[in-house]
């Protein structure tokens, strides 16, 4: 049997319209792709805060897609300023040539951040702009003339994408341990997170600052003549929603400068309202050396990621004859204009709306839903909440470590017409900016029948 026999066919051949009639053909990213496929949850259409299946069933999106759906879906100023960009500049590379939209929004970006942090690469997704911060770290000091500093400092169960670089300084094992030896010179502070000490916390939790001060005896065993930088997201969301403990960051900051040290912030998740601020670095009162940021700048309707640097990062490349390349890095959809047009309008509406007001406004209204709803629930270890997140852990079944959230993650979906994520036995929600009262209670109690029919294997 032909390839192509597998396959419904419009058209004269396969290279027309070949319309699939099983589903093996797409290798999914981070799916059990064997139970997926023999009960799929599939999505065909979107609206606000709403997917629809093929069938037409809404499913209540508690995710923001991943994290990125920041103004909820299928918004229709972003949608025609896609469409308007597609019919005028398709493509234009940012190799020596530029267009007018990549230069208007990164200003755009440049504003909205704190302090000097002045200067924006782009790419097209956190993973890129994880490994171009590392990357530019490690140029920074070469340019400095200190090019013994090569080590790289990320954190347990830290999330940087899955990038060569970001996995080396990412701390979350699965991620990391089929790939072999990784970039050598890597090392991680401790993870944040304590449930003894920390449980039920609100925000963020009182114990843990002094956790930061792990940096120094890492410094130590190393020397800060050899580490470039410290890479941390401010608030840890692939692993789970840890938040920073109070105080922490700014530590993290002492101690970053008093070795001449840089930090590296990752806001993918964080950026963009998702805890009440353009950027957390703002709500916690720490400026970092990079900041990396994707997802809610196009509010997912088009791949895009960037790095912002400080100006004596950027400064420091701006030394040599004016007709050569200052940094040896870039992507050929660096600022793609359709990505450059989604990105300007996202950013419209977030500020005509005033989404991250909204957030900052509905944080403790949303908190008190999740913790008074599911507090008590049985089988509920934590609660952990920041901003516009949350993680419920629940208690694992008898020797299946992550099969009780999976099949409440395939509930919730099937039976409850909500997504949500998981990660191991922990319940991730993540709702639009757009999230009503009303919708926040939707989703605590769509979660307390998931946790419930969950109890037991069945």
């Amino acid at each position: 049997m032909s390839k192509t026999s597998a396959l419904r066919v419009v058209g004269d051949d396969a290279s027309s319209t070949a319309i699939p009639n099983d589903l093996q053909a797409f290798w999914m990213p981070f799916t059990a792709n064997r139970s997926f496929k023999a009960r799929p949850r599939m999505v065909a259409r979107a609206k606000d805060m709403y997917y629809f299946t093929p069938e037409g069933k809404p499913i209540l999106d508690a995710t923001a897609g991943l994290w990125c759906s920041n103004a909820g879906h299928n918004r229709d100023p972003i949608v025609q300023a896609i469409q308007k960009q597609a019919a005028e500049l398709d493509f234009s590379p940012s190799f020596q040539f530029g267009h007018p939209k990549a230069f208007e929004l990164a200003s755009r970006i440049a504003a909205l951040a704190p302090n000097d942090l002045d200067h924006v690469f782009f790419c097209n997704s956190g993973s890129e702009a994880a490994d171009t911060a590392l990357k530019m770290a490690m140029a920074y000091w070469n340019a400095r003339g200190k090019g013994a500093k090569t080590r790289l400092i990320g954190r347990e169960r830290g999330y940087h994408g899955v990038g060569f670089g970001g996995i080396s300084v990412g701390g979350i094992v699965p991620n990391r341990r089929f790939f072999g030896a990784l970039l050598a010179g890597t090392d991680h502070l401790p993870h944040t997170y304590d449930r003894e000490k920390q449980a039920f916390s609100k925000g963020e939790p009182e114990w843990g600052a002094h956790l930061a001060d792990e940096l120094e005896r890492i410094v130590a065993l190393h020397d800060a003549a050899t580490i470039a930088a410290v890479m941390v997201e401010p608030m840890a969301g692939s692993t789970g929603v840890l938040p920073a403990p109070k105080g922490y960051l700014k530590r993290l900051r002492e101690i970053c400068d008093k070795h001449d040290i840089l930090l590296i912030f990752d806001e993918v998740i964080t950026g963009f309202g998702r805890l009440g601020a353009p950027f957390a670095s703002e709500r916690y009162g720490v400026t970092p050396d990079l900041l990396t940021f994707a997802k809610g700048v196009t509010n997912a309707a088009a791949p895009m990621g960037g790095v912002i640097a400080r100006k004596h990062i950027h400064d420091a490349f701006m030394t040599g004859p004016d007709h050569i390349v200052e940094l040896f890095h870039g992507y050929t959809y660096s600022a793609h204009p359709l990505a450059c047009a989604a990105g300007l309008a996202t950013l419209d509406l977030y500020r005509d709306e005033g989404l991250f007001e909204k957030s900052k406004a509905m944080e403790p209204i949303w908190a008190d839903a999740v913790f008074d709803g599911l507090k008590d629930k049985p089988g509920v270890l934590d609660i952990r909440q920041v901003g516009l997140t949350a993680a419920i852990d629940i208690a694992s079944w008898k020797d299946a470590p992550g099969k009780r959230a999976f099949v409440a993650m395939d509930k919730a979906f099937h039976d409850e017409g909500m997504m949500i994520r998981t990660s191991g036995d922990c319940l991730v929600v993540t709702p639009p900016l757009i999230m009503s009262e009303s919708d926040a209670g939707q989703i605590v109690e769509k979660l307390a029948r998931v946790i419930d029919a969950t109890a037991m294997p069945a």
